[in-house]
Order: structure tokens, then C-alpha cells, then sequence
């Protein structure tokens, strides 16, 4: 099991340790601040309520979280090393000389530094490359990686690993890449406000009802391409490029932030939202993170794509006896006015417990895409009792039949405490995808199932199952 170590346990600082946390390495924390333990729990719990609800496969065990009042203990034998101390160079410098006393050699050492660069960074002797991480750090993939090649390279790789998506920067230059396009954002928006053009709710609301909900999915410049029709992007540019040389914009420009600023801005901000608490707040972007992010997976865009990619790389349950098919979470998505799981999500839990028991069997992303597949030709759903959000949901699947064209499975899904929460049995036909119609499987696919059909044949079932969708056997 690899370890972290995060200097800094503040927002940035609790982010990373999470993300690291809840994909199985164990974090050691350095923080002289006697609330950090605190604070780090505190964004543990939000990280616990929202990463695990992005995947349809179980994250790896948590690591172990320790505090530790030495730097030297903290550090040891860490692969990845994580400062995220305020943004003063003095500071950094100074941390990062603790650090690379007492560091192995063969740690990454990052700097969450959002305006610094690496040349800035070493300039004392340090070995350390810019990790910019976007808040929350333990949702959002991106990482923009700035410093040495290899070392950036091992950073990426390990990134990949907690299922981050790390953007290697070509060149250096001050904020970066995501920064310098947020101040520009930033600048105008300060002067639009100054101006008593709008308030800050309405320049939020700009943001979210429009262009936000594009750049989440496409980006700056793919969306422009749409813009510019059958003619892409040169049409774009030839018909709004002219545009940039009128005087709409102050972006080189910053009001000063007198009090009667300040004052207003903060006004403002309080009557957008000050009716809700911080960490209410978090949790509400948490959940609609959530919501796009798992919208984004169906098509693979954006951070959808990463994490797909993460989850390719979770491991499948072993072919046990009884096996466990999905042990997950249940996400906020999922539960409905009552305030438990909706019916609907019943069925899809046992869908995706079908998936993985295919995958078990042979009958993979490959196969699927080589022709053969089966497809689901009746659900029997009993409930029994209430999942709600962040409940443990587990499913275990059993073969009632699995010969010929034939698959027939029973899913027990369970709760807390392993509590029966329902049952779903499912009857299967296997089909020649170019065809169009019943076919027989594969002989692999068919031996492995007929192997878990003879191994599931003694086994007890509840009162009723079995008899819906196809008798037993």
C-alpha cells in the first residue's frame, strides 16, 4: 500500500488527503494547526458522502489517516508528497527545505501552488514540481503538472491511479493554465459589479444557466467550433474575431478594492447565499458535481471519460461462491422526495450487478464488442426494506440457470449490517448482436456459467424466488 503525505491540512491540504485517502493509500498529515484534525474530518466526511457515488464499482479499502507532530515522520517512505501551505514564497521555500531533508528520493513532491512557478519554487534547492488541484480536490480530476519532464511523468502515473486527470504544462508561466482564464473571468466580473451592471447573483446565474453547463462538457474552444457551424472553427473566428478589437472589455484593468467595494461585493454575496452554512454549501456543489459528473459518464466527455477510465482499472469480485456483484454507496441521485431509494434504482443496482457477473464470465466489453451479448427479457422485483443515501448497498448474485441460450439470476441486495433490502431475478437470452436474435454462447462463456449454475445449484432461496422468470433448472 503507497503513502501520502500532506503538509498542510487546510482545505486544499484535507482535498488531497481524501482523494489519496479513499483510494486505499494511507495519508500521514503534518499541520501545526491544533484544529486540523478537525478540519480534515470534516472534509473527509463530505468526501465520503460524494466520491464514492461517482463509480458502479467499489473503491479500494481506506487507507490509514495519521497526524503527526514531526515532519521526519510524516514524510517517511512516502511515494507522493503534497505541500499545500498559504501562497507565500517564503514559506514554501521554508517548507519545502523540511521536506527534501527528510524526504526518499524517489518521492514526487508536489506544490498545490496556484500562481508560482517552478523556477520560483526551486530557486533554493528544492526538487519539487507544481500539482495545481481545483477544488473540491477529491471530485474534480484535473491536476496541471509544471516542472521537470520525468518527474512529471511518475506524478501522472500515480495521479492516474487515484483517478485524477493530470494536464503536464508545456511551459511555465505564472497561475498556469485554468487560473489565468478564471482571473480573467474574475476582472470582469469585479467591474461589472462596480459598475452596477449586475450583482453578483445575476453574474452567477449568467455563468450557470449558459455557458457553464457547455464548457463542462465541451471546453472553451470545441463549443466555439459548434458555434461556427459546417464551416468549424475558421468561420468562427472570421465572423467574431473582429469583435476582439472593440472596447468591451477591461481585462487588463482592476477596480481597486476600496472598503465601499468590498462592502458591496461581500453585501451581495451574503444575500445570494448567506442563508445557508459553508459546509451546506459544499455539499450541494458535492451533489451536483456529482449529478453532472455521473450524466458526463454515458458519453465518455469531459470528466465522464476519466472516470471510466478509473473505474476500468477497479478490481472485478473474485468468482466466489456467492458472489458479490456491487458493493457501493448509495448515491444522493438515487433517493427520491422520500427520502429513501427509489424504485427505479432498485432495478438499475441489479443491472449493473448483471453487468459485473457477464464480466465474470467471459462475457466482457471484448465480447460484446466481437458480436455476442445477453439481453435481459424479464425482472421479478420484491421489496423488502428502505436503502437510503450513503447506505452500504451490496449485492450478491446466484445462478438459478445457465444452459443454452439461457441465463436466469437471483440478486439479493442488502444494506447495513447485511440486512436484506430486496431481491431481483432476472432472466437473460443470449444474442448474436449483427444478427439481431438468439444465438448460443460462446463455448468459454457457456462453461463458465454452467460451472457457477452446478456450484449455486444447492443453495437456499427465500420464500417465492424462482418461480417468476422461468422455473429453477
Amino acid at each position: 500500500m503507497k503513502t501520502a503525505a500532506i503538509i498542510g491540512g487546510g482545505v486544499i491540504g484535507g482535498g488531497w488527503a481524501a482523494r489519496f485517502l479513499l483510494n486505499g493509500w494511507n495519508v500521514r498529515v503534518f499541520d501545526p494547526d491544533p484544529e486540523a484534525e478537525r478540519k480534515i474530518g470534516e472534509v473527509l466526511a463530505n468526501a465520503r458522502r460524494s466520491l464514492p457515488s461517482l463509480y458502479d464499482k467499489a473503491l479500494p479499502a481506506e487507507g490509514e489517516l495519521t497526524f503527526h507532530a514531526e515532519m521526519a515522520d510524516a514524510v517517511a517512505d512516502a511515494a507522493w508528497i503534497q505541500e499545500s501551505v498559504p501562497e507565500r514564497l517564503d514559506l514554501k521555500h521554508k517548507i519545502h527545505a523540511q521536506i527534501q531533508a527528510h524526504a526518499p528520493e524517489s518521492a514526487v513532491i508536489g506544490s498545490s501552488t496556484s500562481g508560482f512557478k517552478p523556477s520560483e519554487l526551486n530557486a533554493e534547492g528544492a526538487r519539487v514540481v507544481v500539482a495545481h488541484p481545483f477544488n473540491p480536490v477529491y471530485l474534480l480530476p484535473l491536476v496541471e503538472l509544471v516542472g521537470d519532464a520525468e518527474t512529471c511523468a511518475q506524478a501522472a502515473d500515480l495521479l492516474r491511479e487515484v483517478g485524477m486527470y493530470p494536464l503536464t504544462v508545456r511551459k511555465e508561466i505564472d497561475a498556469h493554465i485554468a487560473d489565468r482564464l478564471l482571473e480573467a473571468v474574475w476582472r470582469e466580473g469585479l467591474w461589472l459589479i462596480k459598475d452596477g451592471i449586475c450583482t453578483t447573483e445575476e453574474l452567477d446565474e449568467s455563468i450557470r444557466m449558459g455557458f457553464g453547463l457547455r464548457w463542462a462538457q465541451m471546453g472553451l474552444f470545441e463549443t466555439y467550433r459548434i458555434a461556427g457551424g459546417e464551416a468549424g472553427m475558421k468561420h468562427f473566428m472570421a465572423q467574431f474575431g473582429p469583435a476582439l478589437k472593440w472596447p468591451w472589455t477591461k481585462l487588463m484593468d482592476v477596480p481597486e478594492f476600496t472598503g465601499e467595494l468590498v462592502d458591496l461585493i461581500a453585501g451581495q454575496s451574503d444575500a445570494q447565499s448567506g442563508h445557508m452554512p459553508i459546509r451546506a454549501l459544499e455539499r450541494l456543489r458535492d451533489d451536483n458535481l456529482v449529478g453532472m459528473m455521473r450524466a458526463l459518464k454515458k458519453s465518455g466527455s469531459g470528466a465522464g471519460g476519466v472516470i471510466n477510465s478509473h473505474e476500468a482499472t477497479l478490481p472485478v469480485p473474485d468468482a466466489v461462491e456467492l458472489p458479490v456483484t456491487v458493493s457501493r454507496p448509495v448515491p444522493q441521485s438515487w433517493t427520491d422526495y422520500n427520502g429513501h431509494m427509489n424504485e427505479a434504482h432498485y432495478t438499475e443496482a441489479s443491472a449493473q450487478a448483471t453487468d459485473r457477473f457477464m464480466e465474470m464470465i467471459g462475457c466482457d466489453a471484448a465480447y460484446i464488442a466481437a458480436g455476442g451479448s445477453y439481453f435481459t427479457v424479464e425482472n421479478h422485483v420484491r421489496f423488502l426494506d428502505e436503502l437510503h443515501e450513503g447506505d452500504a448497498l451490496t449485492v450478491t448474485t446466484q445462478v438459478l440457470t445457465g444452459e443454452g441460450k439461457k441465463m436466469h439470476l437471483f440478486h439479493r441486495l442488502s444494506g447495513p449490517e447485511g440486512k436484506l433490502a430486496a431481491t431481483v431475478e432476472t432472466l437473460l437470452l443470449h444474442m448474436d448482436l449483427n444478427a439481431r436474435g438468439t444465438s448460443l454462447p460462446s463455448p468459454e462463456v457457456a462453461d463458465k456459467l454452467a460451472s457457477f449454475a452446478a456450484a449455486h445449484a444447492g443453495l437456499p432461496l427465500p420464500e417465492g424466488a424462482g418461480r417468476h422468470v422461468g422455473q429453477r433448472g
